[in-house]
């Protein structure tokens, strides 16, 4: 099963089941200053652990920086 995240292809043996444990796998330990998009449409945080992934999806995970 292969999910498109930050435009890389990446295969899992089992899809996490939804937004929240994807995060898990790909920022351990963050949540703070982060947004994702599924598909194109951005998904707020009260929602990811409600949003199921499924084969093929696109996953943008974007993280706030801190600089200037």
């Amino acid at each position: 099963m292969e999910l498109i995240i930050n435009h890389t292809r990446k295969t899992f043996d089992v899809l996490p089941d939804n937004l929240e444990a994807l995060l898990a796998i790909e920022l351990p330990g963050k949540k703070k200053g982060i947004a994702i998009a599924l598909n194109n449409r951005i998904v707020p945080l009260s929602a990811w652990a409600e949003t199921f992934l499924k084969d093929q999806d696109s996953v943008l995970i974007i993280t706030a920086t801190q600089g200037g």
